[in-house]
């Protein structure tokens, strides 16, 4: 699966380029690896309805990651209650980890917020959230997997 030009939320200019590795796989392998939904949301570019998902109210310490490749892309130290029923973080665990591109589905322009890993659709991102960044990383449950900070330490 091919997703069109991508590019960073900082400016390559402002930090120096760093790789992520690649994941790629078939569409026939996405569907053996994930869930339904999992598959819609990520491969589909598709949205899970507010206030339904798994983290959106979720409050444990640790580490969301790419539930397609596993990435690490947000800390729960940058979660927040946005009041929108979605995960909102106000910025990712490395700005590397996270791609972006513009989104004009559904007549309007937003950003995409894509894995850097694997080109997963995990959400959208807005300006509208809190200090210090000003940005809201709006992401569905679906798109994420969560790993407990006891046992990230135990590793």
């Amino acid at each position: 699966m091919v997703i069109g030009r991508r590019r960073s939320v900082v400016s390559s200019e402002s930090r120096p380029e760093r790789r992520v590795p690649r994941v790629v796989r078939t569409e026939e392998e996405w569907r053996r690896i994930l869930t339904p939904e999992q598959f819609r949301i990520t491969r589909c570019k598709g949205t899970e309805p507010a206030f339904s998902g798994a983290y959106w109210d979720h409050h444990e310490p640790g580490v969301y990651c790419c539930a397609c490749c596993g990435l690490p892309l947000f800390d729960s130290g940058t979660k927040f209650d946005s009041g929108t029923g979605w995960p909102s973080f106000f910025a990712p665990i490395a700005p590397e980890h996270i791609a972006t591109q513009e989104d004009r589905s559904w007549w309007m322009v937003r950003t995409e917020v894509l894995c850097a890993g694997c080109d997963a659709h995990l959400g959208h991102v807005f300006p509208d959230g809190p200090p210090p960044t000003g940005l809201r990383y709006c992401i569905n449950s679906a798109a994420l997997r969560f790993e407990p900070a006891s046992k990230r330490e135990s590793q």
